[in-house]
C-alpha cells in the first residue's frame, strides 16, 4: 500500500518511475582545462605554431613528443586518455570541422563569465570582469549540496584564487579549497599536500596544477564526496605567455591527472560505475591570425568556441560526435543536476540541458518543480 502511494505521488509529480530504475549515475566529477581550444583537442598541436621559435622554444623536443602528420595520432599524442578511453566509452562535442558547434552563451568569453555560466546556466550580462565578486546568482553545486544525501559531499578545488567568489563559498556552503587554502584536515596526505604547496614555486604566481589535483585526489579518497569539481589553470596561463610548448605540455599533464583519477574511480566500490565525468573549458582563443590563439574576449569571435566532453553510466558511448549540432555552455549546470536526478532550478533563468549526453533520453525527462530555460 505503502509502496503504491510512493508511486502514485511520483506521478502526480510528473517523475518517471523508470527513470529512477534505469539511472545509475549516483556520483559526478566536473573538470575544467582554462582557455584549452578546441583546435588542440581534435586536430592536437598546430604545425604552424610548432614551427615558431618565438612560442616553441624547445621545437624539436616538443615536436617529438606531440607531432604525427596522421590526425587522430596526433590528438592521441596530447590527449591519450580523451582519445582512448574518453573516445570508446563517451561522447566528445566541439569539433566545428565536424559540425558539431559548442559555445559560450555569455557575450565577454573570458573566465569569470565562463564559470558563472557553467554552473548557474546563467550568462548573466551582468557577470562581467574576472574581480573578486561574491557571485550573487546560484550555482548547481550549491543546490546540490543542499539536497538530501548530498549535504556536506560537495567539493571544489581550484588553481585559480577567484573561485570562492566564482562560487560564493560564504553563501553556497560548498568546500573551496583554492590556490594555496590551507587544508586542514588530520588525514597525513593531504598534510603533505599542504606543505608541498606552500614550499613549491609557483611559475604561474598560483600553486602548480598537480597540487591541485593532488590535493582534489586525495580529499575524495578520505572524504568520498558525491560531487567533485577540479578546475585546471594553466593551459591559459601559458597560453597568454605565448608559450606553446608549456601549453601543451600543461594539456598532456592535466589529460594525465584525469585519467590517473578515473583509475581511482573504477577502483572503487563507492565509485565504479556509479560516475559520471564532465569535462570542459570556460572559453576558447583565438586563431593563429595577429598572435590571437594566444588570447580571447569580446573582440575575438574564435573565444566563443568551447567543447566537451562526458563519460558514465548514463552517458551512451558515441565517441567524437560528427552530426550537425548546437549546444552551450549555459547547458551545462542543468546537465549536471539531471544526471543526478535532479532539475535544477534558482532564482534566474536556466537553460535546458543537453539530453543526448543522457541514455533513456526520453524517459530521463523528470520533473522536481518549474525552471526557467530556452532563452
Amino acid at each position: 500500500m505503502i509502496k503504491n502511494k510512493v508511486i502514485t505521488l511520483m506521478l502526480i509529480l510528473g517523475i518517471s518511475v523508470s527513470a529512477f530504475a534505469q539511472r545509475k549515475t549516483e556520483n559526478i566529477i566536473i573538470v575544467t582545462l582554462d582557455g584549452m581550444r578546441w583546435q588542440e583537442v581534435f586536430g592536437g598541436a598546430d604545425s604552424v605554431l610548432l614551427r615558431n621559435k618565438k612560442y616553441t622554444k624547445d621545437s624539436v623536443g616538443t615536436n617529438k613528443k606531440f607531432w604525427s602528420t596522421d590526425l587522430s595520432e596526433r590528438r592521441k599524442k596530447l590527449f591519450p586518455f580523451l582519445w582512448s578511453v574518453v573516445m570508446k566509452n563517451g561522447q566528445l562535442h566541439g569539433n566545428r570541422n565536424e559540425g558539431s558547434f559548442v559555445n559560450v552563451a555569455n557575450p565577454y568569453s573570458f573566465s569569470y563569465p565562463g564559470y558563472n555560466e557553467i554552473f548557474t546556466g546563467y550568462p548573466d550580462t551582468a557577470v562581467n570582469s574576472n574581480d573578486k565578486i561574491k557571485n550573487k546568482n546560484i550555482n548547481v553545486l550549491e543546490f546540490l549540496n543542499q539536497q538530501n544525501g548530498f549535504e556536506g559531499k560537495v567539493a571544489a578545488f581550484s588553481t585559480w584564487d577567484a573561485f570562492p567568489y566564482i562560487l560564493n563559498k560564504w553563501r553556497s556552503g560548498v568546500y573551496v579549497n583554492s590556490d594555496v587554502d590551507s587544508l586542514k584536515f588530520s588525514d597525513k596526505s593531504l598534510s603533505l599536500i599542504n606543505d608541498l604547496q606552500f614550499l613549491a614555486a609557483k611559475p604561474i604566481d598560483v600553486r602548480l596544477d598537480v597540487l591541485t589535483y593532488m590535493a582534489a585526489r586525495e580529499y575524495m579518497k578520505a572524504y568520498q564526496p558525491r560531487v567533485l569539481y577540479i578546475a585546471f589553470d594553466e593551459t591559459d596561463d601559458f597560453a597568454h605567455g605565448g608559450e606553446y610548448d608549456q601549453y601543451l605540455k600543461s594539456a598532456h599533464a592535466e589529460d594525465a591527472m584525469i585519467a590517473d583519477l578515473w583509475n581511482y574511480i573504477q577502483s572503487s566500490p563507492k565509485y565504479k560505475d556509479k560516475t559520471t565525468l564532465l569535462i570542459t573549458c570556460d572559453h576558447g582563443r583565438g586563431d593563429l591570425v595577429k598572435d590571437n590563439w594566444r588570447h580571447h574576449g569580446q573582440k575575438i569571435p574564435e573565444a566563443s568556441q568551447i567543447w566537451v566532453a562526458a563519460m558514465g553510466p548514463d552517458t551512451e558511448a558515441l565517441g567524437e560526435i560528427k552530426s550537425s549540432e548546437q549546444l552551450y555552455q549555459k547547458q551545462f549546470a542543468a546537465t549536471i543536476a539531471r544526471l543526478l536526478g535532479f532539475n535544477f532550478t534558482a532564482n534566474h533563468p536556466v537553460a535546458d540541458p543537453v539530453i543526448g549526453l543522457m541514455k533513456n533520453k526520453t524517459k530521463n525527462k523528470m520533473n522536481y518543480g518549474s525552471t526557467v530555460s530556452g532563452f
